[in-house]
């Protein structure tokens, strides 16, 4: 006997993801923008942690606490958009590889192939270098560069569906390439791109945090990277002031891990025709 598959193991990973994106959003009620701004701030410059801040301030003086929270607000949609554009050319170009035979299918998986032995960091940093400053440049440069594993995996599972009986019999009644594509393969394989978003997200937000670092995001702007690049400008390390590299650190790990553990939740409630055994 078999019971369906329960994705309760999931729920922290979401929660801390939900957590983080309710505290981008309280973000300036909960610490006005001039208590982040390097003007406005409220402490001395690299304070240890203490009771008025709880994980120290920065070089500014701003309290880390609330550099961490702001943080949150401008790396979370950055991953969040960068993911979509990164899932939606993976999906589009798998799709297409897979469904079209002849050369425009090669055509593409060569393309394809050619982007998966290119560094997509590199790749990200040197578009990212040669276009204007800013989040949309940050965004578009890892949804550009990180779709190939999507891709493949979507044009994989596009194969395994175009293989099965129902579909063949869809082909044989005359169905044309939109309602095959739209009706029969797309909601097949939607388990598991929902599975590969939340992966898809958390290397984007590895990928923001590393150009905020390397100064190739907007620096007016508030993300966890550009706190670890304000640390590593500051001297943080070889001063001891570990407190403000681990603040924004920790956040990353954490929305990382949780992203992980969500792909498993959301291809269980998107496939909830999947049983285990009990």
């Amino acid at each position: 006997m078999t019971q369906r598959a329960r994705p309760t193991g999931c729920i922290p990973g979401l929660a801390v993801l939900l957590s983080f994106g309710l505290l981008g959003v309280l973000a300036p009620v909960l610490f006005p923008p001039n208590d982040v701004g390097p003007l406005g701030a409220p402490g001395r410059p690299m304070q240890p942690p203490s009771p008025r801040f709880p994980l120290g301030t920065d070089s500014f003086g701003r309290s880390m606490l609330a550099v961490t929270i702001w943080g949150a607000r401008g790396s979370l949609p950055v991953g969040l958009l960068a993911a979509a554009v990164s899932v939606s050319i993976g999906v589009l170009v798998g799709l297409v590889a897979g469904h079209c035979a002849g050369w425009a299918g090669a055509v593409l998986m060569h393309v394809t192939d050619w982007f998966l032995v290119l560094p997509t960091l590199v790749l990200a940093s040197v578009l990212a270098s040669v276009l204007q400053p800013g989040v949309g440049t940050v965004v578009l440069a890892i949804g550009v560069t990180a779709w190939p594993s999507t891709a493949r995996m979507v044009r994989a599972q596009t194969l395994t569906v175009q293989a099965r009986p129902y579909f063949e019999r869809a082909q044989a009644l005359g169905a044309g390439h939109w309602r095959l594509m739209g009706r029969h393969v797309l909601p097949n394989i939607l388990p598991v791109v929902l599975a590969q978003a939340p992966l898809s997200l958390s290397g984007a937000i590895l990928a923001e945090a590393t150009l905020a670092f390397l100064g190739q995001s907007d620096p007016t702007k508030i993300s966890w990277g550009t706190a670890l690049q304000l640390a590593h400008q500051a001297g943080a390390v070889s001063a001891g002031a570990w407190w403000m590299l681990l603040p924004p650190g920790a956040a990353i790990v954490a929305v990382t891990v949780a992203s992980a553990g969500c792909g498993r939740a959301l291809e269980t409630v998107a496939d909830p025709h999947r049983a285990v055994r009990p």
